[in-house]
């Protein structure tokens, strides 16, 4: 929770300082590199916060498997970080725009 909670924070700062000459790509950047930061933390922080070697005995010692599960995690909780990034840039997008 704490994890959501902090990346969702740094979304916010950088849906506010994010340049505006970026635009649309520059927006995505930011977006992919907020979920790969949250996916690699799950996945570093092991299941349920076991060891990963303990928690590679949950997927059958598989890396594929276990990765895949931390990607599917992050993916399902990134909707508040995407929507705290997502505001204050296209509010900063439409007031550029006037």
């Amino acid at each position: 929770m704490t994890l959501l909670i902090a990346i969702t924070i740094l979304a916010a700062v950088l849906g506010n300082v994010l340049p505006l000459g970026w635009g649309v790509f520059g927006f995505l950047v930011a977006t992919v590199l907020l979920f790969l930061t949250q996916a690699i933390i799950n996945t570093a922080t092991g299941f349920e916060g076991i060891p990963i070697t303990d928690s590679l005995l949950l997927f059958n010692d598989s890396y594929a498997g276990y990765v895949g599960f931390n990607l599917q995690i992050t993916y399902r909780a990134f909707a508040l970080p995407l929507l705290a990034l997502a505001v204050p840039f296209i509010f900063r997008l439409a007031r550029a725009a006037q």
